[in-house]
């Protein structure tokens, strides 16, 4: 996806001029029409004067800082994207951050190359999410029929984008559609009615959306990540379902924000534990650690099917739900679903 940077409105808010100059220049160049504000005063103000798409948001200035102001832009611009800026990579502030609405943070000092490409990744989010809210309203209008045919579209369409961003990097390359497979295999398996089995194909195929607002530096790292980027990369889920939400039914948003929960409920900033995960959610968690597991990735090879069965047993019960993972190996095991 190409964004039009020509009708795209950036507001840049720091209390430093020099910055402000800086990044206006490397965006105005990009072709983005740019403004700038030095407080949240003239920043709220510059919102509601000019409608930017974007907001770049310095954390720390004086009087009312921007994450104090972060929540009055989404709350009255809900459509307006919002980058935070940072000269302190602090994970705690970051998360709060992405709490409170942010798309996305950058770091001072500033790699003007990655901020143009941090705001054109964002604004090209947005744009997906503009087209979503579009077959939202179109379901609106529709009767039930035509409602199914409209929601059968807007998956096909969204599964397009997966697959399209998937075929450019060779680690990823048919991961959803894998996973997919392997997790209505187990549906199936566990007896799953149809409209649940429906959402479980829904959520399994967009489960990683989100990545489309993560930075590709982190996302093809030929080394372990930091803690910092380990908590970018999986800020992916709730990006996600900032994505679907619109249209998707609720299953299928659980199923996107849950998909990376440990069944003990020790995984990162997890609120939820054993049952009370969507089965959805924990049945694509078994499917994508899989399929994660026996293929290459940038900072490992992969390891053989029968260490990835390994793995999975030997995580059940902290990791994984026992019962998802008895119908998984019955599958792999007996019906050779991969290969």
């Amino acid at each position: 996806m190409v964004t039009n940077v020509c009708e795209n409105r950036v507001l840049i808010v720091d209390d430093e001029r020099l910055v402000r100059r800086v990044i206006r220049g490397r965006l105005v160049k990009q072709g983005y029409r740019c403004y700038e504000a030095e407080n949240a005063i003239e920043a709220m103000d510059s919102v509601k004067t000019n409608q930017p798409q974007l907001v770049l948001l310095d954390v720390m200035m004086p009087g009312k800082t921007g994450l104090e102001l972060l929540p009055e832009i989404k709350a009255s611009y809900p459509d307006t994207a919002v980058i935070m800026s940072t000269a302190v990579v602090d994970a705690v502030t970051i998360i709060d951050c992405m709490r409170k609405g942010a798309h996305d943070y950058i770091t001072k000092p500033f790699d003007l190359d990655e901020v143009a490409q941090r705001v054109g990744s964002v604004l090209e989010t947005k744009q997906l999410e503009f087209q979503i809210k579009e077959y939202q309203e179109r379901l609106k209008n529709t009767v039930d029929d035509q409602k199914q045919q409209i929601r059968t579209l807007f998956v096909s369409s969204i599964e397009s984008l997966v697959f399209a961003l998937e075929a450019k990097d060779r680690y990823t390359a048919g991961h959803s559609r894998r996973v997919t497979d392997i997790a209505i295999s187990i549906g199936k398996k566990m007896g799953l009615s149809q409209e649940e089995l429906d959402d479980l194909r829904c959520g399994s195929l967009l489960h990683d959306v989100g990545k489309i607002a993560i930075d590709p530096t982190i996302q093809n790292k030929p080394d372990r990540l930091t803690t910092e980027e380990y908590r970018h990369m999986m800020s992916h889920a709730m990006a996600g379902v900032g994505i679907v939400k619109p249209v998707a039914s609720q299953s299928v948003v659980e199923i996107i924000a849950h998909h990376h929960d440990h069944y003990d409920g020790k995984g990162l900033d997890q609120t939820t534990s054993g049952d009370q995960i969507p089965l959805g959610a924990r049945i694509v968690t078994v499917a994508d650690s899989f399929d994660a597991m026996t293929t290459d990735r940038p900072y490992r090879s992969a390891m053989s099917v029968r260490q990835g069965l390994d793995e999975i047993k030997r995580c059940t019960g902290s990791q994984f739900d026992p019962i998802v993972v008895a119908a998984f190996l019955q599958i792999i095991e007996y019906n050779n679903v991969k290969g």
